[in-house]
């Protein structure tokens, strides 16, 4: 039998497990005007751990409610201006090309503050098999 059948099962299997992630995320979770492109997703060689990038693109005036991560959120600024709320910690204000570390299960809040639609990189180091994003209230 040829590996091949094998191979795209499995990447069948991974790419069903990631649409399954992405689509059960709370319909809270994406409020309109919020865009969320999953970019990769890959197992790191840290036991338990996996990487995870994903551009969101905010429309103006928009804001994505409270939330936590299971794992670390590293956030780069691509375009717009978009203000982080780090629960303990003073409002800040980015813009393109800043970066903000978010600590694994802060909780944190993120509007875009500027008058075209604002986007991030945001790269999260998270453990397996738990949701990417949890609402809080």
């Amino acid at each position: 039998m040829s590996p091949y059948p094998l191979r795209t099962l499995r990447m069948l299997a991974s790419a069903a497990v990631l649409a399954t992630n992405l689509l059960t995320l709370p319909a809270a979770a994406q409020p309109a005007g919020v865009t969320r492109t999953d970019l990769q997703h890959h197992d790191l060689s840290a036991p338990g751990r996996e990487a995870v990038q994903v551009r969101v693109d905010l429309a103006p005036g928009v804001a994505f409610g409270r939330h936590t991560h299971p794992g670390e959120e590293i956030i780069y600024v691509l375009i717009g201006a978009i203000e982080y709320d780090v629960e303990g910690k003073p409002p800040v204000t980015l813009k393109a090309g800043d970066v903000l570390f978010i600590p694994a299960g802060a909780v944190h809040a993120a509007k875009n503050v500027g008058p075209d639609t604002a986007s991030e990189l945001a790269t999260y180091v998270v453990a397996k098999d738990k949701p990417l994003l949890t609402l809080v209230k």
